[in-house]
């Protein structure tokens, strides 16, 4: 296996996704490179208060540790004790405009050892989107840039990976999804190490590509203080996803990552509303009926 092939592509990948974030606002990304003292380190970049987007974070991380947390051994137990090494790329994009989705994408290699000899690697990651205002045309591009993307390996992976994505992506303290969903996989090495890692690659090259044109078509889309409102109550349930049920959360804070960059994927504002409920026939209550409950885009 080629650790340093993928160390090169997470580098490259980071460096595309902030240039063509770059072209469409007028902010400037903060650069910070990090280490960590048990192993590794990584490169965050974030954005704030740009013209088009309130908050963005693109980060990679390399790093190693003796022993695999909890939450990377939940599903495997039987790796519990191994010393791993684990390198990722991570991105969420919070605009400013309501009718614009939020995003969030990653991909990550880790390798388990308790022999040396025989260790134990996987690929992961994927890509959702959190609409606060639901548009047919928005969803259908998604999904069919996502199916692309897993089809020219087997027919067979975007419907997978998007039921993982449905099942992931849910709160179940709220008895609702986050999203519209996309593409989720873990523990994947089922076509060897190269053509594994292609897939991840074509994962990851896609979300440009399924992501930008939603963004520039709604960014300056008109919106007034409802929307806006909205926006920050359906943020809430993003926050409490990322802090109460995502495992990549989980990992990086029990690892010993950096928290500023594992929070980084939080957004600047949000609120919550006691006992709030939709107009009925509303737009907002629309996204509820119409567009967060699992169904077939395509």
């Amino acid at each position: 296996m080629d650790k340093i092939a993928i160390k090169a592509y997470l580098v490259n990948l980071q460096e595309s996704l902030c240039s063509s974030f770059s072209g469409c606002d007028d902010a400037v990304w903060q650069d910070d490179e990090w280490r960590r003292a048990e192993g590794g380190g990584g490169r965050s970049r974030v954005l704030a208060d740009g013209r088009s987007i309130e908050k963005a974070g693109i980060n990679i991380s390399h790093i190693r540790g003796v022993s695999l947390p909890a939450s990377a051994t939940e599903h495997r137990p039987e790796l519990a004790g191994c010393s791993f090494e684990a390198m990722g790329l991570s991105l969420v994009v919070h605009p400013q405009n309501p009718y614009v989705p939020t995003a969030h994408a990653n991909v990550r290699f880790f390798i388990a050892e308790k022999d040396a000899a025989d260790p134990i690697w996987w690929f992961g990651g994927g890509y959702d989107l959190t609409p606060y205002y639901g548009n047919i045309e928005d969803c259908r591009h998604w999904h069919q840039t996502a199916k692309a993307a897993c089809d020219k390996f087997s027919e067979d992976f975007y419907p997978r990976f998007k039921r993982a994505c449905d099942s992931y992506f849910y709160l179940p303290h709220r008895e609702e999804p986050r999203g519209i969903g996309g593409l989720f996989f873990d523990d994947f090495n089922e076509l060897g190490f190269d053509a594994s890692f292609a897939l991840m690659r074509s994962i990851g090259d896609s979300f440009i590509d399924a992501y930008l044109p939603i963004f520039e078509r709604r960014c300056d889309q008109t919106f007034g203080q409802r929307e806006r409102d909205f926006q920050l109550y359906r943020r809430g349930r993003y926050v409490e996803f990322n802090l109460v049920q995502d495992r990549g959360t989980l990992f990086g804070l029990q690892s010993g990552g950096r928290t500023e960059s594992i929070l980084m994927s939080l957004p600047p504002t949000a609120n919550w509303v006691y006992n709030w409920q939709p107009d009925p026939d509303s737009a907002e209550a629309e996204l509820y009926d119409r567009y967060l409950p699992p169904r077939d885009w395509l």
